[in-house]
């Protein structure tokens, strides 16, 4: 009967490690709902909230479209990152004769900061602005657009082939709306950028072509800006910056920032006619806002918490050698609880700092992830009776023991067969004093009857 539970108990183990480990595929559970979306005009649009990435609303989000002048959120973001403010912007011939459309009115050899150029990209759209930060940046053009691919790769873009810096026709330079938007998302991420592009007037001093005038500057998006031209009918209360774009081919495009209770939404709109890239953003933001909360994961996670410890005899508390990152979050709709959403943790991403992602779906969609991170806490080592402490041993070093999935199963596994093996040579050696105990009866038996002959025969002699 005891091996049979220790069986029994062993399997039940396994069975609950292998539960709690596997990874659960996207599956909608009927009580998982996703609010309907709005009524779009826009033939591809997209909404994802930024801090999570999870996508609320698309349309016809990965078709190859042109993007305008919204390309030039990511230049913004290339020269933030790889120039300083203060650098001196040169404008050369090519700036000038090779660009058209919206513009300052620059000239020649004319000379601005960087910071001063970036807010006549994002606000104005200038494209000679553009063409001389794509020159100060990589150099030439062409190597500009180079590290633009690149960095579009890197986010993830599949969609995306750019061919210039300013989003001037060409039948080569195209993206997606989900593509922009992970762009769009990767510079919201980017403090100055997220100035630049809430910003509604900016003012350049006089320069050595302008030495007698400012250039002021005013934000295009209707959404944001209430200036003398702007359409007010789409003012929008939560909107905090975005990009226009519009060509011929591209008609009206729009990427959009809206905040509201900590939350930020990015609407995406490509491939419309004016207005209706104001009026879908509208429905998107309102959509989103009306619909949909954050949940921060570390105040309401509790499946896998550590838990402190307490020893009894010192009544000292043991910190938690891993805690989850405090700014993570996942969305849901306000119809769900946090508990609704299913949570797995995946081991693809460990660093130094980071030992596993908890990954978050709710009604078929990734709703969010939270990093598993380290704390720093160590503990001093503890020299048992019959341990000798190794002089000169490296001071401050920290053993540490990594436990994976895969080393508990064979684990388990290997527990199971040596049992198994155990049961069966059990069975073999009772077997084996069975055979040999039939064998002696048996043997005994004959014994017997031998000499009961005997005495029969003895008898008969007698008489």
């Amino acid at each position: 009967m005891w091996k049979k539970k220790m069986m029994k108990k062993a399997v039940g183990m396994l069975l609950g490690m292998l539960v709690m480990i596997q990874i659960q595929p996207l599956q909608v559970r009927a009580s998982e709902y996703w609010p309907e979306g709005p009524e779009t005009v826009s033939p591809s649009v997209l909404l994802m909230e930024q801090s999570t990435g999870t996508i609320l609303y698309e349309k016809n989000s990965q078709d190859r479209l042109y993007p305008a002048s919204i390309t030039k959120i990511l230049t913004t973001l290339l020269a933030l990152e790889n120039s300083g403010l203060d650098e001196i912007v040169t404008f050369s011939d090519r700036s000038i004769d090779e660009t058209t459309g919206s513009g300052i009115a620059r000239d020649y050899g004319e000379q601005m900061t960087m910071e001063q150029s970036l807010y006549a990209v994002m606000l104005e759209s200038a494209n000679e602005c553009a063409f001389a930060v794509a020159e100060q940046v990589g150099g030439t053009m062409e190597a500009f657009v180079d590290m633009m691919n690149a960095k579009a790769k890197e986010l993830g873009c599949v969609n995306t082939n750019f061919v210039n810096p300013h989003g001037l026709h060409d039948e080569n330079h195209y993206t997606s709306a989900y593509d922009m938007a992970l762009i769009a998302k990767a510079a919201y991420e980017n403090e100055t950028f997220r100035i630049i592009a809430g910003t509604k007037i900016y003012t350049i001093p006089p320069t050595n072509k302008h030495p007698n005038e400012e250039t002021i500057l005013r934000n295009h998006h209707d959404m944001l800006v209430t200036y003398h031209g702007a359409n007010r009918k789409f003012l929008y209360e939560d909107c905090v910056g975005g990009k226009t774009g519009y060509t011929e081919a591209a008609q009206s495009t729009l990427v959009t920032y809206g905040e509201r209770d900590g939350m930020t939404l990015i609407a995406v709109v490509m491939n419309t006619k004016s207005p209706g890239q104001f009026q879908d953003t509208v429905n998107l933001f309102n959509y989103g806002f009306d619909n949909f909360q954050l949940f921060n994961i570390a105040e309401n996670e509790t499946q896998y918490q550590e838990p402190q410890t307490v020893n009894v005899e010192t009544l000292n508390h043991y910190q938690a050698f891993v805690d989850l990152d405090g700014r993570a979050n996942i969305l849901l709709p306000k119809t769900a609880e946090f508990s609704d959403a299913t949570s797995q943790v995946i081991y693809d991403r460990i660093d130094q700092d980071v030992v596993g992602t908890i990954s978050y779906t709710y009604a078929g969609r990734e709703v969010g992830s939270g990093d598993i991170v380290k704390t720093g806490v160590s503990v001093d080592g503890f020299v048992f009776g019959n341990q000798v402490k190794t002089e000169g041993a490296p001071q401050g070093e920290v053993s540490r023991v990594w436990i994976r999935p895969g080393t508990i199963i064979l684990a388990a596994l290997g527990l199971l067969v040596l049992m198994g093996v155990l049961i069966l040579f059990k069975k073999l050696y009772d077997n084996y004093y069975i055979i040999r105990h039939n064998l002696e009866v048996r043997k005994s038996q004959k014994a017997k009857r031998r000499g009961s002959s005997r005495r029969r025969r003895r008898r008969r002699c007698k008489w």
